[in-house]
């Protein structure tokens, strides 16, 4: 899998929501975001 992809479009969509002013899926978003940071971080340290 291609996490930074994956990153990217949950990125995007974080940003899409907090233009829109949708806070509670801006906020998952971010969890999403940070979720595949924090793999892609796991990725490179192995």
């Amino acid at each position: 899998m291609d996490f930074k992809i994956l990153y990217e479009t949950a990125k995007n969509k974080a940003i899409n929501f907090m233009v829109t002013g949708q806070i509670t899926a801006y906020v998952s978003a971010l969890k999403e975001v940070s979720q595949y940071k924090k793999l892609m971080t796991v990725v490179v340290a192995n």
